[in-house]
């Protein structure tokens, strides 16, 4: 495999060797690791497509159209509160 070179902030990069340090990793291994653990858009796209029909064999959850804004809109206040947005 061969390596990249990625330009970011220098504070980017301590606060990163901090977390990969703290789980005992060095920060190419954190980096390889989280970069295998992320979905992609198109990965997200392909897995929100399915999880209707998921839910709904596992445990009978089929919300209507107007519930899912609802959870939808409840999950984007509460991703705004943690990102701060």
């Amino acid at each position: 495999m061969s390596d990249a070179d990625v330009r970011i902030p220098e504070e980017a990069k301590e606060r990163l060797t901090a977390i990969a340090a703290a789980e005992g990793l060095s920060l190419r291994a954190y980096l390889v690791r989280l970069a295998e653990t992320l979905l992609t858009p198109a990965e997200r796209a392909e897995h929100a497509e399915k999880a209707p029909a998921a839910l709904e064999k596992w445990g009978r959850y089929a919300p209507t159209a107007a519930q899912q804004e609802d959870l939808d809109g409840e999950l984007d206040r509460r991703l705004g509160q943690l990102t701060g947005r």
